[in-house]
């Protein structure tokens, strides 16, 4: 069978469907892409920060891998050959300004690690000055910007490579997030590079820097010290001078014959010298542990675990805290939606069978605090509850309790719970409400003629039906309770916090985002989980909102 324009109508028909589909997608789009933009994405990066790890890599990757092959079961700081990575690793991230960044972030698993980072930082300088003063006393020229980058470069008639420059823009970029492209104004002689391959790529290193972070002349500038430790460490190791007649040839030779009758740097020693705690098996420990691009840590500090030598153990005890706040969370959250059960079935019931002018009036009540801001009504409380307050104030007048005796209603579980009940009922009477109000009267009157007592017809016949808008009523105000903030900060106290109130202290003081998504991660298994086995024992087809 043909279409109208002679094609086979399966063909045509299937062509105008999919025009239909496009045109409804069209439509949709911009939504979709808000809603990706907007909310999963941020969600997906979150969850993704629970597991991700690349700072120390980015930031150490020599030492990393020198790391690799250290076992950390044996007493002490590892050996000279770990210490020496670290140090032209921890010399480039200083003056990156990102060492303090990896402080922090080791300090999570390492009390004093960022202090560490940071005092270092400061004096990673001084490692090998002895040497250094011995270079530039032999010869000035070593202190001239000049005659460093002539040598670099291998003078006019060396041919260039782009090799050393290339590694460290990728280093540098890894490092610190910012584009090293463009031109440096600056490329490595490759004789030079051949016989001093250390010393070329710490000057490939600090000529981009230079460059794209100073916004400096690469020949205008004096080199750093971590190219002259390395010029000096090739040269005492025997770095073949034999064949080289380029720029700096004297000077080079002459600086090797000198250095040959220096001690060679001890990086290990230097850095105990700077701070003892380098010498610590501790430390180095964390450092491999936390070097992978990917970790389970934070999640293990989520559940008061932590990684050791032979896998995961248990955090000290004063250091166990969020085992006890999930519980607590979850304890807290059932009683609060228990509560708003009890209190809130009544109300909906006398709502849904009055007549519908006296029902919408009341309904105005009910509705009333969601005009009113969120942060007035929990202040609100705080007011009502305290010791000096109006609650133990009227009880002090009735005499009930003595003035020297007052109860104590806030900062505590019962402030929370009174608090967030309050401000959640109405989110479990609206679904009650709405459902009540759709079961036919005549089924109470027909069960009362039947012989039915005035409770085993609300028993037996009203409340199996209104049992959907409880179901409603339940996961929404137990979702809502479980990762409430506001109230339980300003009403919990020590005792009264919620989990909530941990993942806000990291993401917004200590900047732990890693932690704070790993219980975030785990919050929502726990409601997802919980989802799964009210659909199995209840069954969320039943849920209704009216």
């Amino acid at each position: 069978m043909l279409a109208a324009d002679g094609t086979p109508l399966k063909r045509s028909l299937a062509r105008a469907l999919r025009v239909q589909k496009m045109r409804a997608l069209m439509l949709i789009a911009p939504l979709l892409i808000f809603v990706l933009v907007t909310f999963i994405a941020p969600i997906v990066d979150m969850l993704f920060r629970s597991v991700e790890n690349q700072i120390v890599s980015n930031t150490l990757p020599r030492t990393v891998a020198s790391l690799s092959d250290w076992d950390a079961s044996q007493e002490g700081a590892p050996g000279e050959e770990v210490f020496e990575s670290f140090y032209y690793d921890l010399f480039i991230a200083a003056e990156a300004k990102e060492h303090t960044r990896l402080g922090s972030r080791l300090n999570y698993e390492q009390t004093g690690l960022s202090s560490l980072f940071r005092g270092s930082g400061r004096s990673v300088d001084d490692v090998g000055e002895d040497q250094i003063d011995a270079l530039e006393d032999l010869n000035e020229a070593w202190e001239d910007e000049a005659f460093w980058y002539t040598l670099m470069t291998g003078g006019e008639n060396s041919a260039p490579t782009a090799e050393p420059l290339d590694m460290q823009r990728q280093l540098l970029e890894t490092l610190t997030g910012d584009n090293f492209s463009g031109d440096v104004g600056f490329l490595p002689g490759s004789a030079i590079t051949r016989i001093l391959p250390r010393t070329v790529n710490q000057y490939s290193a600090f000529a981009l820097f230079t460059v794209f972070a100073d916004e400096d002349v690469v020949a205008e500038e004096e080199p750093w010290e971590s190219v002259k430790v390395a010029l000096i460490q090739e040269l005492q190791t025997g770095a073949d001078l034999s064949e080289y007649a380029g720029p700096g040839a004297e000077e080079l030779r002459a600086a090797q014959e000198m250095l040959a009758d220096q001690p060679q740097i001890a990086f290990k020693d230097a850095f105990i010298e700077m701070d003892e705690d380098w010498g610590e098996n501790a430390n180095w420990r964390t450092i491999q542990t936390y070097s992978p691009e990917l970790t389970s840590g934070y999640f293990l500090n989520a559940v008061d675990m932590q990684k050791g030598i032979d896998g995961p153990e248990a955090r000290p005890e004063n250091q166990q805290i969020y085992i006890m706040l999930f519980k607590r969370t979850l304890f807290m959250s059932l009683v609060i939606c228990g509560s708003c059960i009890l209190l809130g079935y009544p109300v909906a019931y006398l709502l849904s069978n009055l007549p519908m002018r006296t029902a919408n009036l009341l309904m105005i009540l009910v509705l009333l605090p969601f005009w009113t801001s969120l942060l007035v009504r929990t202040s609100a409380w705080k007011v009502m509850l305290q010791q000096q307050g109006v609650i133990n104030d009227v009880l002090v007048w009735l005499g009930l309790v003595d003035d020297f005796g007052r109860l104590v209603m806030i900062n505590n579980q019962f402030g929370t719970i009174v608090a967030m009940t309050h401000i959640l009922l109405p989110f479990m009477i609206l679904p009650m409400y709405s459902v009540m109000s759709t079961i036919p009267p005549s089924y109470v009157r027909a069960a009362r003629s039947l012989g039915a007592t005035q409770w085993t017809a609300f028993w037996r016949v009203y409340f199996p039906q209104s049992v959907p808008g409880i179901g409603a009523g339940s996961i929404l105000v137990f979702i809502l309770a479980i990762g409430y903030y506001i109230t339980p900060e300003i009403v919990g106290g020590t005792t009264g916090t919620f989990i909530s109130n941990r993942i806000a202290y990291h993401i917004s003081s200590s900047l732990n985002w890693g932690l704070a998504a790993a219980l975030g991660t785990i919050l929502l298994a726990a409601v997802l989980i919980l989802y799964w086995a009210y659909d199995r024992i209840v069954g969320i087809d039943n849920v209704k909102l009216g």
